[in-house]
């Protein structure tokens, strides 16, 4: 959300809870699922991470440029999500005993969004159809956090690698991602791979 936010050069006011903060109650009492993040818009209040991202895509134009588009980029999207589950899972219930068979699956899974590349202009424009859209940033922060757990994962995927670095490069993704605000923000909530990546 902060990277389509600072790339869209849209300004936001976010409010970090600490763990004491949340521990105490009344706030977690006052989320419809009893988690965060809660995005407020006017007053519009959206929970669920994915449903804030599709909000984002529609209000800000980055969807796709029909409803073709639009379907395409929710596959996209749940791919994304599918393997960010097997990466939670890993980080908070098996790092250290599954962590060498996690990257050793990792360019398997990868594979599909090197082939969806592939299929759209040659690997040369976004995931999906000419314009970004919502799930792109989504895609690239994944494969900037597994670039952190394991360098050189995108070795044998060259337009996944070219990728990150195109939509990396981008001018006010680039400033964000360089900001103290994303490279002191730890990556997982457990203290695993502790640092962001600076790109």
């Amino acid at each position: 959300m902060r990277m389509l936010l600072a790339d869209q050069g849209q300004s936001w006011n976010e409010e970090v809870v600490n763990k004491e903060t949340w521990l105490q109650g009344p706030l977690k009492a006052s989320c419809l699922y009893g988690q965060l993040p809660k995005f407020q818009d006017g007053d519009l209040t959206l929970y669920q991470s994915n449903a804030i991202l599709r909000h984002l895509g529609r209000t800000l134009g980055l969807y796709g440029k029909d409803q073709r588009e639009a379907a395409l980029v929710d596959v996209v999207n749940d791919g994304v999500e599918d393997l960010r589950s097997k990466y939670i899972t890993l980080i908070y219930t098996n790092y250290e005993a599954g962590k060498k068979e996690y990257v050793k699956a990792l360019p398997g899974h990868l594979k599909p969004f090197e082939t969806l590349l592939s299929q759209n202009q040659g690997g040369q424009a976004f995931i999906m159809g000419d314009q970004i859209s919502f799930a792109d940033y989504n895609l690239l922060d994944l494969l900037l956090i597994h670039q952190v757990l394991a360098p050189g994962c995108l070795d044998s995927l060259p337009l996944l690698s070219a990728y990150v670095a195109r939509l990396s490069a981008r001018p006010k993704l680039k400033a964000f991602l360089a900001s103290p605000e994303h490279v002191n923000r730890p990556i997982n909530g457990n203290g695993k791979q502790a640092s962001n990546p600076v790109c």
